[in-house]
């Protein structure tokens, strides 16, 4: 018997599984519990948020013993230490603060969800709203970042 390409996965039939056979597009009818390849990519977006809070707490780190190495640099100059150099501090603070909020979401988050997919329920939409708040959060720190590196720079000459 021959299958045509369109019941075939991938591209212009270049799988051997025929979509009957194939469990990772099918989804599982009410009561029934998730596939696998559900509960591995509700994994992959945890270990992507966990990484992304990871990195926001190391950038913040980094940022905030920036002031301290500022402070350094001007006593090697043998120029006095501005005031302003703690806004990297609370910057670095911030940022640190903000990749744990990340982190606690995405868990519990993964939680609900891996819960919902045990219990055979189809998972729900959810809005986007802690992707686009943490751009924007960023977004806005970075700018609070440029604007404090150049009033250093004017300071400083």
């Amino acid at each position: 018997m021959r299958l045509h390409s369109s019941a075939y996965n991938g591209v212009n039939g270049a799988s051997c599984v025929p979509k009957e056979q194939s469990n990772v597009d099918r989804q599982p009818e009410a009561g029934q519990k998730a596939s696998p390849s559900d509960y591995l990519a509700a994994e992959r977006t945890l270990l992507a948020w966990i990484r992304t809070g990871i990195a926001m707490m190391g950038f913040g780190f980094v940022v905030a013993r920036f002031g301290l190495f500022l402070a350094q640099l001007q006593i090697v100059r043998g120029t006095a230490p501005t005031e302003h150099l703690g806004l990297s501090l609370w910057f670095g603070t911030a940022l640190i603060a903000v990749g744990v909020v990340v982190n606690a979401i995405a868990g519990t988050h993964h939680l609900r969800l891996v819960r919902s997919l045990d219990r055979g329920e189809p998972p729900r939409s959810h809005s986007a709203a802690l992707a686009v708040s943490t751009a924007f959060l960023l977004g806005l720190v970075g700018l609070g970042m440029a604007a404090y590196l150049f009033s250093i720079r004017g300071s400083s000459h």
